[in-house]
């Protein structure tokens, strides 16, 4: 008699969805955040504040939970360095100077690449299967994200004559985040992902200080001036946009692929107009809503070839 081997079943992974769905839930209101530190400090002393705290929180999990810190391999310090410099420094350094070329919109378009991007790297580079409903799902959601995404505002994707050049550094973003998730796999199986994150986010945040030092823009005073809201902004940001978001993205990655967990980063500006609406008062439209439907029919397709194939392994 032939040996079987047990597969779980697709309903097995519906935790994982849940928590992917949550984490882009979180990532959209950082942007609701984002607004209200805008104007209060600089972007990079924001981002090295930002990743203070979410190194103090993961720090201070590890401690409540007893949970040592494990001491990584040469080869492992290598790998967590990879992740620290592109996953946090440069996607943050990429982003925000990105920022000063074009807006907000016209990089969202390029960030709603990063499923594509993922999916077409995890092919080439780990021999990830893609079929056709993984594909069609990866192009649905992406055309789903640009429709919400330019419905919101069309004027604001005007380009300027210099707009090609934050074109290039937010693709550094996608190029940047494309790295955290693709070259954690090994580490995620043998450090786990909170001890991965914990690294990573501490060697970006020293890397993000030095950057700001050299540039001067740690500005004490700054902070005295800070209000409730920019606090709780920081605080949301740190703790619940980095430390916790960026550990449930990485278990879900660990879990189910970096194809099949990538597509849930389309929800992110679905997400932000929604918190825009509820929190901030912004209009939502028809067109707005299709979108949505299209990025959750297209996370939907690119999850189902597992579900539909578990008979097939099995035979």
């Amino acid at each position: 008699m032939r040996n079987v081997e047990r597969i779980p079943v697709a309903s097995s992974d519906m935790p994982v969805y849940v928590t992917l769905a949550a984490v882009t839930m979180v990532w959209g209101g950082t942007f609701v955040a984002g607004r209200f530190l805008a104007g209060s400090l600089s972007p990079m002393f924001a981002a090295s504040l930002r990743f203070l705290l979410a190194s103090a929180a993961l720090l201070g999990f590890l401690w409540l939970a007893r949970i040592p810190l494990k001491r990584p391999t040469p080869r492992q310090w290598l790998q967590l360095m990879l992740l620290g410099f592109f996953g946090i420094f440069f996607y943050n350094l990429c982003f925000f100077y990105g920022l000063q070329y074009i807006n907000a919109s016209r990089a969202s378009l390029i960030v709603a690449l990063n499923p594509a991007v993922i999916g077409l790297a995890s092919w080439l580079l780990f021999k990830e299967r893609l079929g056709r409903l993984k594909v069609a799902g990866i192009a649905i959601c992406i055309g789903g994200a640009c429709l919400v995404i330019v419905s919101r505002n069309p004027q604001l994707l005007a380009a300027t004559a210099q707009a090609w050049i934050g074109d290039l550094l937010i693709l550094g973003c996608v190029l940047g985040w494309g790295v955290y998730s693709l070259f954690s796999r090994n580490l995620n199986q043998t450090l786990g992902p909170v001890q991965t994150v914990t690294y990573s986010i501490l060697i970006g945040t020293l890397l993000l200080w030095a950057l700001a030092a050299v540039r001067g823009e740690l500005r004490w005073t700054a902070l005295s001036a800070l209000g409730t809201a920019q606090w709780l902004s920081l605080l949301y940001l740190g703790v619940l946009g980095s430390a916790l978001a960026y550990i449930g993205y990485y278990d879900g990655l660990r879990k189910i692929g970096a194809t099949r967990s990538g597509v849930f980063i389309a929800l992110n500006p679905l997400i932000a107009v929604i918190f825009g609406a509820l929190l901030l008062g912004e209009q939502l439209t028809p067109v707005m809503w299709l979108g949505g439907a299209l990025i959750l029919s297209g996370i939907y397709l690119c999850n189902k070839p597992l579900a539909q194939g578990v008979k097939k392994r099995i035979l």
